[in-house]
């Protein structure tokens, strides 16, 4: 899960090599944490939040047919 948010993110932002994905196994499911330059978090973000909407909405199918659950945060510093 983990490479393919990172493929998804870096293709979207301009410093691909700023992008951090921490997947982390939670008690209801994993959590992937989202880190990018500050400078890229309203490519990651979109037009009221359709970007990162996509993105949580794509890593939740992929991980239904794992039979798991996945929440998405994009985590400022």
């Amino acid at each position: 899960m983990k490479d393919f948010v990172e493929y998804i993110v870096k293709n979207l932002v301009e410093h691909p090599d700023d992008v951090k994905i921490e997947c982390f196994e939670g008690e209801r499911g994993m959590i992937v944490e989202i880190r990018v330059n500050s400078e890229d978090v309203g490519k990651v973000v979109g037009k009221r939040g359709s970007t990162i909407n996509a993105i949580r909405t794509i890593s939740m199918m992929v991980c239904a047919r794992l039979g798991r659950k996945v929440r998405v945060e994009l985590v400022e510093d």
